[in-house]
């Protein structure tokens, strides 16, 4: 033990790299900044290395100070996968997975009821955002992303064929015949896919007489389903994610003209830094059985 750093300055190091921030890494472990400060400080002494930069209000890594955090996070992922393998009897391993909205809400979410019935000893513990995934500063298992699978540092797994697809309620569905016929009628976007309409008019429908961005811009493709749903206009959607409604008929696709986004697609990615657990191949294994 004598070789190992003073573990509560680790502790310090980790969450301070993790949210650059003193303050916030103080308010993660329930002590004062002064109080990280002085940790961290002591590290670096029993190091004789800086780790950290120190500006106005803010910090920044050394870079031996980037490349301690990225070892010292390697061995956290370690000690925390080892502790829940050891406890897994007494208790579930839980396993932090990352999503977009609308993917968790109209195809994760339905089917992790029928994970869970068949993996016991594994939780889910879901969350939704649009943001970049980063394994070296954030305390996550896996993501679901949506790219071309060329992330650096990361496992790529894909998931599913990406189709654009007009939708809309069948009532709509029955005043139109043609692309061009949607010059009338109101389209419905989402921010986080904003280029979708366009793709789909310019690749698909191959018209330009359409103006792909008029209409009505919702959070996100899920609320736009939704306002599709309710007959306020034509959606642009990923077709995996409404074949449930497309089947039961609540949504219909009114044209023949799809455009498949070929490798711009889901992928599951997880950490290249990291030995993959357990519970993630249990889970990768799963949800690519879902998809095939």
């Amino acid at each position: 033990m004598q070789d190992l750093p003073p573990l509560n300055a680790l502790r310090a190091f980790e969450a301070a790299a993790r949210r650059l921030s003193i303050s916030l890494a103080a308010e993660e472990l329930h002590v004062t900044p002064g109080a990280v400060s002085r940790q961290i400080r002591s590290l670096e002494e029993s190091l004789g290395r800086q780790l950290f930069v120190r500006g106005h209000r803010q910090i920044s890594l050394t870079s031996r100070g980037e490349a301690y955090f990225r070892a010292v996070t390697k061995a956290v992922a370690d000690l925390r996968e080892a502790t829940a393998q050891l406890t897994a009897r007494e208790g579930r391993t839980k396993l932090k997975i990352r999503a977009y909205t609308t993917f968790a809400m109209r195809w994760l979410i339905p089917r992790l009821s029928s994970f869970h019935a068949t993996n016991v000893g594994v939780e889910v513990l879901l969350t939704a955002s649009l943001d970049p995934v980063d394994f070296d500063r954030e305390d996550i298992d896996g993501a679901i992303r949506l790219g071309e699978g060329t992330w650096p540092n990361v496992r790529a797994h894909r998931l599913v064929p990406n189709v654009l697809v007009p939708v809309c309620a069948p009532r709509l569905a029955k005043q139109v015949r043609k692309p061009a016929d949607l010059v009338r009628h109101t389209l419905l976007h989402s921010i986080a896919r904003p280029e979708d309409w366009e793709i789909w008019l310019r690749q698909g429908a191959r018209i330009s007489a359409v103006d792909s961005s008029s209409g009505m811009t919702y959070q996100s493709s899920a609320m736009a389903y939704a306002a599709a749903l309710e007959g306020q206009g034509f959606a642009i959607a990923q077709k995996f994610l409404v074949e449930g409604d497309l089947a039961s008929g609540k949504l219909v696709a009114p044209f023949r003209e799809v455009v498949d986004m070929g490798e711009f697609t889901y992928y599951l990615i997880t950490p290249k830094s990291r030995r993959e657990s357990e519970s993630m191949r249990v889970f990768r294994e799963w949800l690519l059985s879902e998809f095939s």
